[in-house]
């Protein structure tokens, strides 16, 4: 019986690390493209202005997400036709191929107005697959879970994304003592990228060897393309809400990763290697609390994790933002990031699975897809942007905590209306 049950365990960690692989390449290259904005901005977007160029490439990246709701709806319905291991297969081939094509496009120098265009190609291939990517992991941990350990297995969706962070951190801070900040701008900063090319077949031959979920298979009825359009229509308040519960995670999460190492050198005027070091930090801290948010949501529901949590971040979101405005160290930096990684991990964790829940099992992939995706689009997404120019408007450097604390206002108010609807949803199929 031990022998079974450790089988088991051994198979459903194999699974989990299969399944997640792909989220590690999205993540890697989202990171990279935020970490080396500045490199990106004068290589593919050169301006008289500073400002101007580093807006333009935060507006590529921003693009990227708003190619996420069509891809949520186009491939999450996808894989709810066909299952889950094949459609997850497809959105890896697409990120891939988005991925390559920004390591290997050359400069305005060289192309022209071609560069910044294939550029913007490349993020909207990406953001396209990402938009059932995060849905179509998601629901697979959910369904392949132990009963009442669906929070602690769907944490591993985020969790596997700070991986990617911790090695795009710590490969770019080998860089960064090794190569002249010329070398950086000139090359090096294309580096990660080839990395992210090279570790494509590894992700591949990992998905290729994924078992189909029990709850797919024993699905009596698979809905075409049409009928997940219909029902996904029908269930839109579920979306919405689901959008809003979302607003928070991807708000904070672009914010304390992709958007630090731009404000720790731009805004706080910190070196490189301390940004790098502090994002290292965030993203272990990140990996540590996904999975405790996901436990304790199993073990109390949860609704009530998320009230809090994002009670939470709705009052100390901007103060903590000003008092290291103030006093901007490393030390400092440190502490508030870890302490938005606290909250970010706390409450991921527990939304996560909330938003496989809630979501009819029918169109469970393509709408929790969706209303990912219209989170990252109207939220997250352009999070380094929004900074950046709420920044550039009002002088005040803590500026991005108002942003931090609408987003959170906004899960606020979505958990109680949710919730209010239909219950704790901690025990739904």
């Amino acid at each position: 019986m031990s022998d079974s049950v450790a089988t088991s365990s051994r198979s459903k960690a194999a699974a989990v690390v299969r399944v997640t692989a792909g989220n590690f390449l999205e993540q890697f290259d989202f990171f990279l493209f935020g970490f080396y904005a500045t490199q990106i901005s004068s290589v593919f977007f050169p301006t008289s202005s500073d400002f101007a160029s580093l807006m333009l490439t935060f507006a590529v990246f921003g693009a990227g997400f708003l190619m996420r709701p069509l891809g949520a709806i186009v491939l999450g319905a996808y894989i709810d036709e066909v299952g889950r291991r094949k459609g997850l297969i497809v959105t890896l081939g697409i990120m891939a191929s988005g991925t390559v094509l920004i390591a290997f496009v050359p400069g305005y120098q060289t192309i022209g107005l071609l560069a910044p265009a294939l550029v913007l190609v490349g993020r909207l291939l990406q953001g396209f697959s990402a938009g059932a990517e995060l849905g179509g992991v998601s629901v697979y941990l959910a369904e392949m879970a132990t009963p009442g350990k669906k929070g602690f297995y769907t944490s591993w969706q985020s969790a596997s994304q700070q991986v990617s962070i911790v090695v795009a951190a710590a490969l770019g801070y080998v860089l960064n003592e090794s190569l002249s900040k010329t070398e950086i701008a000139a090359w090096g900063w294309r580096v990660p990228f080839l990395v992210g090319c090279m570790i494509v077949p590894l992700i591949f031959m990992l998905r290729r060897k994924l078992q189909e979920t029990e709850a797919f298979q024993h699905r009596s009825h698979r809905p075409s393309t049409r009928e997940v359009f219909t029902t996904l229509t029908r269930n839109w308040p579920v979306v919405i809400g689901g959008m809003m519960l979302v607003a928070m995670t991807t708000t904070s999460f672009y914010l304390i990763t992709v958007y630090t190492p731009t404000y720790g050198k731009t805004v706080l005027h910190l070196s490189t290697a301390d940004s790098l070091i502090v994002t290292l930090c965030v993203a272990v801290s990140n990996f540590i609390w996904l999975p405790i948010g996901g436990i304790i949501s199993d073990r109390i529901g949860r609704r009530p994790v998320m009230l809090a949590v994002t009670a939470l971040n709705v009052l100390t979101a901007y103060p903590a933002l000003t008092f290291l405005a103030h006093a901007p160290t490393f030390g400092n930096m440190l502490v508030v990031l870890l302490w938005m990684s606290f909250m970010f991990g706390m409450y991921n964790g527990a939304m996560v699975v909330a938003l496989t829940e809630v979501m009819p099992v029918e169109v469970r992939v393509a709408g929790f897809s969706l209303a990912y995706s219209l989170a990252t689009a109207v939220f997250g997404g352009f999070t380094p942007a929004i900074s950046t120019a709420l920044i550039h408007m009002t002088g005040n450097k803590a500026a991005p905590g108002f942003w931090m604390s609408f987003a959170a206002a906004c899960a606020f108010c979505a958990t109680a209306l949710l919730y209010s609807r239909r219950g704790d949803a901690r025990q739904a199929v």
